[in-house]
């Protein structure tokens, strides 16, 4: 299969080479950041036609590896390439444009940038109506979904269900007061990049994914719940509307997902819900003998202990510019913490006064632009002010 992969040297697209490899797919274009090392060994050994490197180091990419691959500075010139697959494993808003052009473009988008889905809702699907695109997530617990879906009617689901590991903070210790990075960072289940890390310890990653299965799949945020699962073995379950249940399992190796959202893209969602069936191309890293003993542990959230779950409810629930106005004070607050220059716990307050204070509007892509650069420089008012630190939290939440 022919791929394009945006966002190839983090965590997400370094796994999606590794799938490449092994099943020997061939690379059209490639879009990185500055990790100039680890692009230019991906393009020795890859060889694609184009790869795109942040504005600031354009001119060593070209003197480093530019006798090997035209080299530019503009993801949405890759991710239109012509490919069968165009994966986007880029992070944060820095995604939206490029998945925004490629589906605009009719590309099968294999997408793990989750942002794009929930900061822009139906105007994600728009472009992929007017461009013929094609959607299938990345992340383990919507593919999970995904699968889960296949073969059944929208109309018979009474809810879908996302799990978590409840993250390094399940347990303990009681007073998250004093957390630093290094702790956050170690994420029991999964290896992932920093911002997704921390996101987890705080469970606002799951209150994303909350918003994006909404997305997604065409239903409420309220149909959306949450079940903490320490094993991370069962992936997502599906609840119909005569009470059963299908669930998805699978090891902890997001090559798994990848594999399938992969294969799945060409045939993917063409709208919300549009949930198609797909052939799997065979085994991943050895999978085929994973063998499932042992005990597994579902419980539900504590909301008081993790209240951006409860942040991320309530702003899928009112809309508009909400989502965007979260998420954008999430990545300010969470480069903040990493650069200690926030604590933990202060990660949920700024959120949360964020949150009250965004003027809610109609969606569109000017507004969404406006809210996402008011919410940063808001967010970075607040940290800088360190008025927050004795604000006390009211997540409101039924889950």
């Amino acid at each position: 299969m022919r791929l394009t992969i945006l966002g190839s040297t983090g965590s997400i697209g370094t796994q999606t080479l590794d799938v490449a490899r092994e099943r020997g797919d061939t690379l059209a274009a490639l879009a990185a950041g500055k990790n100039l090392d680890l692009l230019e060994a991906q393009v020795r050994e890859f060889r694609p036609e184009l790869v795109s490197v942040d504005e600031a180091v354009l001119s060593e990419a070209r003197q480093r590896f530019g006798s090997l691959v035209r080299v530019i500075a503009d993801e949405s010139e890759v991710a239109v390439q012509t490919a069968e697959v165009c994966v986007n494993a880029m992070s944060g808003l820095k995604g939206l444009a490029p998945t925004r052009a490629a589906l605009e473009a009719g590309r099968a988008v294999a997408l793990a940038t989750k942002e794009a889905m929930v900061i822009s809702h139906h105007l994600i699907w728009e472009a992929a109506e007017r461009g013929g695109g094609r959607i299938v997530p990345v992340d383990s617990e919507h593919t999970g979904i995904y699968q889960a879906l296949a073969g059944e009617n929208m109309d018979d689901v009474a809810e879908l269900i996302l799990t978590a590991s409840g993250g390094p903070f399940r347990q303990g210790p009681a007073d998250l007061s004093h957390i630093t990075p290094a702790q956050a960072l170690k994420h029991p289940s999964w290896s992932m990049g920093r911002k997704i890390t921390i996101d987890s310890a705080t469970l606002f990653n799951k209150g994303l994914e909350v918003m994006e299965a909404a997305s997604l799949y065409g239903v409420p945020v309220e149909k959306v719940g949450v079940l903490v699962h320490p094993q991370s073995i069962v992936h997502a379950l599906v609840r119909f509307c005569d009470g059963s249940l299908k669930a998805q399992l699978g090891p902890t190796d997001m090559r798994l997902s990848i594999a399938y959202a992969i294969d799945a893209a060409p045939s993917g969602m063409r709208g919300p819900g549009d949930v198609r069936g797909t052939r799997r191309r065979g085994e991943v890293a050895g999978h085929l003998g994973f063998h499932l003993t042992g005990q597994l542990e579902f419980t539900d959230p504590d909301l008081e202990r993790f209240p951006c779950l409860a942040l991320a409810y309530r702003a899928g629930a009112a809309g508009g510019l909400l989502p965007t106005a979260l998420n954008a004070a999430d990545e300010v607050a969470v480069e903040a913490f990493l650069n200690g220059q926030l604590s933990f716990l202060g990660i949920a307050r700024v959120l949360e006064t964020v949150l009250d204070e965004t003027p809610n509007g109609t969606l569109t892509w000017d507004a969404l632009a406006e809210t996402d650069a008011w919410a940063r420089r808001r967010t970075g008012e607040l940290i800088h002010s360190g008025t927050l630190n004795n604000r006390t939290l009211n997540p409101e939440v039924n889950l």
